[in-house]
């Protein structure tokens, strides 16, 4: 789940940011910020897909990635709320929606992290209770 969580991620990062750079359809943000953001998400989704490639994933980039999509999504909709940039309707459903299934990326992947971890053994263990 982990992996395809992580795989999944990288491939719709990546495609949106190629979209954003070649099409840079008229949603209201400045250029600048839009190509920036787009080749971020190429370079993102192109780290992030080869993160699901691994055999095991390390956990702390996982907990990154899972905080920075948090942290993305709740911008994207607070940009699109408080009209940060003068978006058009298209650019404000488009930033709604990014920032949406950004979050439902880090639920995934959490979820998938989880899992993981219990599977292997590496999540968090009950303390002993000693009567010392």
């Amino acid at each position: 789940m982990l992996k395809f969580a992580l795989k999944l991620d990288g491939v719709a990062s990546f495609a949106l940011g190629l979209l954003t750079v070649l099409i840079r359809p008229e949603v209201g943000m400045p250029v600048g910020w839009q190509i920036g953001l787009g080749l971020f998400c190429v370079f993102y989704g192109a780290g992030v897909f080869t993160l699901g490639t691994r055999a095991n994933p390390d956990r702390r980039i996982v907990l990154l990635i899972i905080i920075g999509n948090l942290v993305w999504g709740a911008d994207s909709i607070l940009t699109a709320e408080l009209k940060w940039f003068p978006l058009t309707g298209v650019g404000t459903v488009l930033v709604l929606a990014q920032g949406l299934a950004v979050i439902g990326f880090a639920v995934l992947q959490f979820i998938g992290l989880r899992s993981a971890a219990s599977a292997t053994g590496r999540g968090t263990q009950p303390r002993s209770r000693s009567l010392a």
